[in-house]
């Protein structure tokens, strides 16, 4: 589609349908030539139930990377994974320019590092009033509070008018590390008017309003000085200001603070060399941890969402570089648990009771409070900006739905724009004028591979139903030479008769062979569908299960 008039448009990648792997595209020009810029570059994580094996998950990014003449730059609101955690593995196949604030683009030059890209293009840019111009579009970092330092909406000015996208935020007036959110500031940028305002949706079914993280010392501090024995916490090792308030807590409560986990002490790291965070209390080391009595020490943990390998499973599963819990200690949850997360999490906490440490989670509302502002927050930022139309992002459907209807029940005409709809911002409302094909890319090990590609269907395949490997010779008169062998994988060994299940199967083949006629034999694909019908009807009778079955037929010639 090209020619006709110059148009903005807003074109999800991923993050709008779903929480995390954000990617969002605007642009302007004409239908099919605008200039475009890309707004985050995220990840989300697999599980086994429907990615086993793979690594990391990304937004299918096939459009842009097509487009890729047309991009002019990439924008990274913030330092989180499901914003920034994609840039190194993407940044080769776009190859635009790089813009963050300090601390996030300290965060992406590790990324980008870790994939080998040359990290002079990542730029460290100031907030607002500063602009950065990409193509027909300017654009400028506007700050706003949330669980990590420098967290940013972004101001995109156009032709057509200005848009807001506000990244993830919280109406946070004291935030404890990092920016407050000024309602002066963003109304600065609002008075000149906005077309349109591309919002948060995550905590739209919460209707109550959010709570400052400043509301959470005190009661951490009582936590951690009430307890006996040894107290560990995990928080999101993003989440810096929770980090510091544990460890004040435990400073004032005379205990030493041990960081354990990467990501925990990268973050501290990042935010004390960027100047985020200031006046962090002295850590100890896992080493000379291990020497303090343990009521007088604080552990702070990654692993708040029961990932297998971060510390927080570790010391459940026993001794982490050479610390343990004990009956009497105390473990902390101050975070909330992610859906989906809830078995991770539960086989922790099991593990915990079994040792006698008594687990302490969120649920009293005391340690933890969300990043993402609720119901009441998002109608006040509305009313902040005064949008001509509203564009619910970051979200499940259900999410972007109701954020839309509470839009649209305020006279803001909204839409529900899920990835893949470009959404044309130039007229009275936003409208859907075309959708690209999106979906997901899996990092496989060192891989990326489609979602369609076959390939985890195919390992969940076997998972669920196991596999048989026959193998078969034949002579050059076309006569299978010897019995065909077979191998079992992830089946058991024996069935209802009691016999082994291999010696059936190879049995049940042999004899598929012996009677089978010379068109059979001479043919590999009928061999193959033969053999195939054969072990499975046998697997069934034996076990109640149909295998993926493999064949494998080598001719002498």
């Amino acid at each position: 589609m090209s020619g006709g008039k110059e148009r903005l448009i807003y074109l999800p990648l991923g993050g709008a349908g779903e929480v995390g792997m954000n990617a969002y595209v605007y642009g302007y020009g004409k239908p099919g030539k605008e200039r475009l810029i890309l707004v985050d570059i995220g990840v989300t994580f697999p599980d086994m139930d429907s990615t086993p094996g793979v690594d990391l998950i990304f937004p299918d990014m096939t459009w842009l990377i097509k487009n890729k003449d047309r991009l002019e730059a990439i924008f990274i609101t913030h330092g989180h994974e499901d914003h920034v955690g994609g840039i190194g593995h993407f940044w080769a196949q776009l190859g635009a320019p790089v813009y963050a604030r300090r601390f996030t683009a300290a965060l992406a030059v590790r990324k980008m590092d870790e994939q080998g890209v040359d990290v002079n293009n990542m730029h460290a840019v100031g907030p607002w009033p500063e602009m950065v111009e990409a193509g027909p579009l300017s654009v400028s970092f506007l700050p706003v509070s949330h669980s990590i330092p420098e967290s940013s909406g972004l101001v995109i000015d156009s032709p057509a008018g200005r848009v807001v996208h506000t990244g993830d935020f919280k109406l946070d007036g004291n935030p404890v590390v990092g920016e407050a959110f000024s309602p002066a500031l963003w109304n600065e940028v609002a008075e000149p008017g906005v077309i349109a305002l591309a919002c948060d949706s995550t905590n739209i079914m919460v209707p109550h309003p959010g709570r400052s993280e400043a509301t959470l010392p005190p009661a951490i501090a009582k936590f951690i000085k009430d307890s006996t024995g040894m107290v560990v916490a995990t928080t999101f090792a993003s989440n810096v200001a929770r980090v510091k308030t544990l460890a004040e807590a435990g400073h004032a409560a005379g205990r030493s603070v041990c960081l354990l986990g990467r990501a925990m002490k990268r973050m501290v790291a990042v935010g004390v060399d960027t100047g985020v965070l200031e006046d962090f209390p002295h850590t100890v080391t896992p080493e000379e941890a291990t020497g303090i009595p343990r009521e007088n020490l604080l552990l702070i943990v990654t692993g708040s969402q029961g990932e297998r390998r971060a510390a927080s499973a570790q010391l459940a599963r026993g001794k982490f570089l050479g610390l343990s819990m004990k009956e009497g200690d105390t473990f902390l949850f101050s975070s909330k648990t992610i859906p989906g997360n809830e078995r991770g999490v539960l086989r922790i906490v099991n593990a915990f009771s079994e040792m006698g440490v008594d687990v302490v989670d969120d649920s009293s509302g005391l340690y933890h409070v969300s990043g993402h502002a609720n119901r009441p927050d998002l109608e006040a930022m509305h009313d902040l900006m005064r949008p001509k139309m509203l564009i619910p992002m970051h979200g499940e459907h259900r999410m972007l739905r109701a954020h839309a209807n509470v839009g649209e029940a305020k006279g803001i005409p909204s839409v529900v724009a899920v990835n893949g709809s470009m959404v044309d911002l130039t007229g009275d409302r936003p409208e859907i004028v075309e959708h690209v094909e999106t979906g997901r890319t899996y990092l496989d090990g060192s891989v990326k591979i489609g979602a369609m590609d076959g390939v985890v269907r195919d390992r969940i395949r076997v998972a669920l139903n196991g596999q048989v490997f026959v193998t078969l010779i034949m002579d050059e008169n076309d006569e299978p030479l010897g019995e065909p062998w077979a191998e079992l994988v992830g089946l058991p060994e024996t069935g209802r008769s009691r016999a082994p299940l291999v010696e059936l199967i190879e049995a049940a083949a042999d004899s598929f062979l012996g009677r089978a006629e010379d068109k059979v034999l001479t043919d590999d694909d009928k061999i193959e569908e033969g053999l195939r019908r054969v072990v499975r009807q046998v697997s069934v009778e034996e076990i109640g299960k149909k295998p993926e079955v493999k064949v494998v037929i080598s001719r002498l010639s």
